[in-house]
């Protein structure tokens, strides 16, 4: 996997905001990573990057915020490749 620049972004929120402040960061990126994907902005990967999570931690966000997974005829010919050559390689 190629490792890809990143810009740090930095805002401002009130105060008042009703998320514990220690809280508040890791809220953000998730939220933001959330709509990222689902507006089709983000990759799933590039999202749970953002969101700092694992993938399998953000799939299960994805199914809690009922956001539908983009995967299309392309991804899953990858996926059959690579079940494919792990399939080779454990002789099954």
């Amino acid at each position: 996997m190629s490792k890809t620049s990143a810009k740090r972004v930095v805002i401002e929120v009130p105060e008042d905001l009703r998320v514990p402040p220690d809280e508040l960061e890791e809220g953000l990126r998730i939220e933001l990573a959330l709509r990222l994907y689902e507006k089709d902005i983000a990759s799933l990967g590039q999202a749970r990057r953002i969101a700092g999570i694992s993938k399998w931690e953000f799939l299960e966000l994805l199914a809690k915020e009922s956001i539908l997974l983009h995967y299309d005829e392309e991804e899953l010919k990858e996926d059959l490749e690579v079940a494919k050559k792990l399939a080779r390689k454990t002789g099954k």
